[in-house]
Formats: structure tokens, sequence, C-alpha cells
């Protein structure tokens, strides 16, 4: 267990130094760039790299688990600003493909068998390369054609390695700069640390195809492919290859005479349906997983990130979508207060000013043509000012939604998110008001009561015995960041310079006295008095 632990160790050093080597490359750029030789090769040369995109360069040098961490923060208005969310959004993954041999020895190692008693076609040049896996196509046996995606070696290592270096660098940042506790960089840490994990856990994505099989298999505009999960394991999976066209190749769209218009719906359709019907969709829902097939049906590929609501997140979003609708900022601020879990918020009105106030800005302007989940975004960057927080799904549902209305609105201007929005957001509505739910809070609400009614007798009780006997305790639990230690800490620390300075002081006299000749003595003399004099004024002007 000891040399398991030292290696570890190692492992995690080496990467540190890793990370500073990229982080100190990066930091004499951007230093040199602000020099006076830097401003003129700038102005020679015309290369300009700002701030953020050295920022974006380092993330990309840092390697694909801090890139998936970039592009999760792109998407946070609440912790970055805009600036920084606009480069990162450029991050991409540059994945270079591994050596095929390589990969279909592990693809081996996965089956327990020779690709031959698998397949009965198997295409040795890779499909596609991803920084987690890479992707190979395929035929079964049974007749079946199929992707194979296996995962990259050692790459799980090295994103525990990553994401424990994150959460201990996190976790010095928030004691550092407690003022920065609203922004809950540690959760999100937790959060991504959680999503990447599944990711490396190809039975999970399996789980998730089949759950959206399930979802969708009386809906025949909706094809969902069919995962082998026989072959599967936690390093590979093997599914249905869909064929189809990209939803942004319009010309090939239009050559297959496809219906554009009923693409666009039948896209929103399935993401709505998902989103408000289940609760549970397709988190990254891009031109890049998405294929058209015959009859305008929609397929989708790439289930490793999915979002789920709660159902304080699917009334928010039903409650916005009418009140966005009927223009009404009442409901909207409402939706937007009940989310962040506050029932008591000091700044309700003015929250219901500023919102009321974006609303005019579509004053006299069509619905359809109003970019919804940009609205949805503006209504966050107004929470964003009053802190308050938010739950970390809703980031990835406004994601979702823009990129699902980029796509519609690209095959179909005339298609608007909002009105198609609104018949789901109805019924999320009746069933928040069904008299099956109303009866069912009612009865817990009464339940409670009872509880309480019954227990608060022995209760009190129980408190007044414990009062009498003297047994009433109070624990007090001071933690190393709390304002009353740091002042302990700052009080006990001038104390100890006074006493020593004291100490000095009367030292270099008792010196001088016994010997008035003593060098030392007087130099500690006069440098404990120049120091005694300059605190004394500093007390001095500090008084107000």
């Amino acid at each position: 267990m000891k040399i398991v632990s030292i290696y570890i160790s190692f492992l995690q050093m080496n990467r540190a130094f890793q990370i500073m080597g990229i982080l100190i490359k990066h930091s004499f750029g951007e230093l040199f760039a602000h020099t006076r030789f830097g401003k003129r090769r700038r102005k020679v040369h015309k290369i300009v790299h700002t701030t953020p995109e050295r920022i974006r360069m380092t993330i990309e040098d840092l390697g694909p688990t801090f890139v998936k961490f970039g592009q999760i923060l792109a998407d946070r208005p609440d912790m970055v600003s805009e600036k920084f969310r606009i480069e990162l959004k450029k991050l991409q993954s540059r994945a270079v493909p591994f050596d095929s041999e390589y990969a279909i020895a592990l693809i081996e190692k996965e089956l327990n068998a020779p690709l031959e008693q698998v397949f009965s076609e198997f295409d040795r040049l890779p499909l596609a390369a991803a920084s987690i896996g890479q992707v190979y196509q395929g035929r079964l046996l049974s007749g079946d054609e199929v992707v194979v995606k296996i995962q990259r070696p050692f790459v799980e290592n090295k994103i525990k390695l990553d994401i424990y270096l994150l959460k201990y660098l996190s976790k010095r940042f928030a004691k550092q700069y407690p003022e920065l506790a609203a922004m809950n960089i540690t959760g999100l840490i937790d959060e991504f640390s959680a999503t990447i994990l599944k990711e490396l856990d190809y039975t999970i994505e399996a789980s998730n195809i089949n759950r959206f099989r399930i979802m969708f298999k009386d809906n025949p505009s909706v094809h969902i492919p069919v995962v082998h999960t026989q072959h599967c394991t936690k390093k590979l999976l093997v599914m249905e290859k869909i064929h189809g066209i990209p939803p942004d190749d319009l010309g090939a769209l239009q050559a297959a005479g496809l219906d554009l218009s009923q693409i666009a719906r039948n896209g929103a359709d399935a993401l709505l349906t998902m989103i408000l019907k289940h609760g549970f969709f397709h988190a990254d829902p891009h031109p890049g997983n998405i294929f058209v097939m015959e009859g305008n049906v929609i397929g989708f590929i790439d289930f490793g990130m999915v979002g789920a609501l709660t159902p304080r997140d699917l009334d928010f979003l039903a409650d916005f979508a009418i009140g966005f609708v009927s223009r009404n900022s009442d409901t909207i601020s409402h939706a937007l207060v009940t989310l962040c879990g506050k029932k008591f918020f000091e700044h309700r009105e003015e929250l219901k000013f500023e919102i009321h106030q974006m609303m005019m800005q579509y004053t006299g302007i069509p619905i359809e043509t109003i970019n919804f989940a940009g609205a949805i975004q503006n209504c966050v960057d107004i929470i964003v000012k009053y802190k308050l927080q938010i739950p970390s799904g809703i980031f990835m549902l406004i994601k979702a939604l823009a990129t699902l209305e980029k796509f519609a609105t690209s095959l179909d201007p005339s298609l608007a998110l909002a009105p198609v929005i609104v018949p789901y957001a109805k019924e999320v509505v009746k069933g928040k008001y069904s008299p099956r739910r109303i009866a069912s809070e009612i009865y817990d609400t009464l339940n409670n009561y009872v509880s309480f009614i019954r227990d608060f007798p022995n209760d009190v009780s129980e408190i007044l015995y414990k009062l009498k006997e003297g047994k009433i305790k109070h624990d007090v639990i001071l933690d190393d960041n709390t304002l009353f230690i740091k002042t302990i800490r700052m009080v006990s620390r001038r104390i100890a310079y006074v006493i020593m300075l004291i100490g000095l002081f009367i030292g270099s006299i008792v010196l001088i006295v016994f010997d008035r000749d003593n060098g030392y003595g007087h130099f500690i003399l006069i440098a404990t008095s120049i120091l005694i004099l300059l605190q004394m004024l500093k007390w001095l002007f500090s008084i107000r």
C-alpha cells in the first residue's frame, strides 16, 4: 500500500510540475507582452494576444480536463466575466489519434475476444478522435452496422490527477480569498468532477441511450441508436451507426428533398419533450451530435453529457416561458427568485424593476423574433448581480436551448422557440396545479403539523429538564477562516511585536548603564526608539 501511495504521489507531483511549466511559459509571455519590447514587437509583427486569448491558449496546453472545465466556465456568467466567456467558448479539444493497432488491442481486451469473433467487417482507420475516446466503424456478425468507441489508454488516471489538483487549488484559493465564497468554486469543481468521471464510464452513456430510446419509442420523428450492451464495458461502447446529414449542411438537406421547416420543428419538439416532459435532456445538441435521416427524422448521438432537471427547475422554465410570452415581468421575477430558493428576498422590488426594464426592450417587437434563450441569459445576468445561487443544471439548460434555437432558426427563420415552448409549459403548469399534486402537498403539510404537535410537548419537557439539570450546552465552532480567528491572530502578532520592541528598548538601556561605550547597546536603543516613534505616529494617525 505504501508503494502505491508513493507512486500516486510521484504522479501527482510530476503532473503538478507539468502544469507549473505551462503556466510559467504563458505567464512570461503575458509579462513580456506588456513590456516596452513586447509592445514594439506587436507594432512590428502585428501579433496581438489579449489576456483572455492567452488564458484560452494556456487551458488548451493543459489538456482535456482543463479544456472541458473551461468549456463549462464559458457558460457560467456567475463565475466568469463576458470577455473571458467569449474567448473560452473558442476552446477546442484538439485530440490527435493514437495508434490504431494499440486501439484494436484495447478493443479486443475489452471484448475478451479477437475482432473476427465479433465483427464481420472492421475499419482499422479511426472514424474520429476525441479527448477521451477514439471511434471506429464496423459490422457485427449479425449484420448490424455499428460504431465502436474505445477509451484512450491511461486517460482516466490523467483526468483523476487533474481533478485532484483542481480541487486542491480551489480549496487553497477559497481559503486565501474568502470574499469569493459566493462564487462557490469548490462546488463547481465537485460538480465538474462528477460529470467528467461519468463520461469516463461508457456503461453510463449506454444507460443514457437506452433511457432516451424508451422516452421516444412511440415518436417516429426521433431516432435514438440501438446499444449492443452485450459488447459494452466501462471503456468500450458499441452502438448502431446512424446514417444522415448534419443539420448545418443546408445544401445537402435540400438536395435530398428534405423539408427544412419540418426538420426544425421535429428537432425543437424532440428537445422540448426531453426538457419539459421528462426533465432529462441531451446537454450538447450541437450539429456534430445530430443527424437528419430519411423522412425528416432527427437522429441523436453522443449521450455522454446529459442534463437532469428537478421539479423546481421545470416549474421555473414553465413559468418563465408563460411570463415571457405574456410579457409579464412579475411572473418572470417570481420564477427567478423561486428558482434560487429564496422565500424572502429583500431586493425583490429592485429585481422586478430590472426585469421590467429588460422586457421593455422588447416593446413592439413580435414575440416570434425574440431570442428566447438570450432572454433567459439576460435574466440570469441580472440575478448574478444580486449574488443569488442558481442551480448548475440551469446553465446547462440555457446552453441546450441556445443551441436548439440556433439550429432551428438556421433551418427555418420563421420558427420561434417561445411560441413552440408554451404548450409544453402549460402542461407543466397544469401538472403543478393538478388536484393530485395539490392533495399530495396538503397531505404532506398536514402530516408535518401533526408530527410537530405530537412531538412538541416531549421536546419542551426534555429542554426544561436539561435546563434544570444544568446540562444545556452550546458548541461554538470557529473555522480557521473566520473573522474572529483572523482578528485574534492579528492582535496576537501585534502584542508579540510590542513586547519584543519594549524588551529590546529596555535591554539596550541596561547595556548602556553597565557599559557607556557599548556600541551594540546604542545601536539597539536608536533603532528601537525610531520603531517606537513610528508606531506611535501610526496609532495617532489611525485614530478616527
